[in-house]
């Protein structure tokens, strides 16, 4: 086999497989990008993502007899969208807003949630089978886990809920940040802020 056969069916599929990881993660962060409003962000990630496949799709389109290209083009389709969740969790961006509903008295609760810095609006309300309290806290994704855990701890069968949250005025809910937060997510916020 010739060193051009050999590029032409090892190595371009490979490149293929690689590309496709590439301009599909981006694809899922410029998602992403859009749903929390970053919109400079996701443009400059949508014009590197189609730059990228106009590349993969250009190299299907010259060697359309080669199905290993095609297997190449479909694995890193799929090998994208889980490295594009992956880089999404890893980056832990976004708020989140926990909704507690617990029977028992809350006062202990919500004053461990304070004593954590995090921020606490409680009301009383009527549940199927009496009064219960609930408990909303906006919180930055990477501090679900720890407040899901004081939940547990303080009541094991209270019923809570998290939900994402597109947009939150900073200034007056969160007084716990996150200590490491990444250049990453600190640009993203920096592009938002100048809308």
């Amino acid at each position: 086999m010739s060193t051009n056969e050999m590029v032409t069916y090892f190595v371009v599929p490979l490149l293929i497989f690689f590309i496709r990881i590439a301009d599909v993660s981006m694809g899922t962060m410029r998602i992403i990008f859009i749903s929390r409003g970053i919109r400079y962000l996701a443009a400059i990630l949508g014009f590197f993502e189609i730059l990228i496949w106009l590349f993969a799709i250009s190299q299907i389109m010259q060697n359309l007899n080669s199905p290993l290209h095609y297997i190449a083009y479909a694995a890193g389709f799929g090998m994208g969208n889980f490295v594009g969740i992956t880089i999404e969790r890893k980056l832990s961006m976004g708020n989140r807003v926990v909704r507690i509903v617990t029977g028992k008295d809350a006062a202990e609760l919500v004053e461990v949630l304070k004593a954590k810095k995090y921020g606490v609006t409680s009301i009383d309300g009527e549940g199927v089978i009496g009064p219960v309290k609930l408990i909303f806290s906006v919180v930055k994704r990477n501090h679900v886990a720890d407040l899901i855990g004081v939940i547990k701890e303080f009541n094991p069968n209270a019923f809570f809920t998290v939900e994402d949250i597109r947009f939150v005025n900073e200034t007056h809910v969160f007084s716990k940040q996150s200590s490491s937060r990444n250049v990453f997510n600190q640009f993203g916020n920096f592009i938002q802020k100048k809308k």
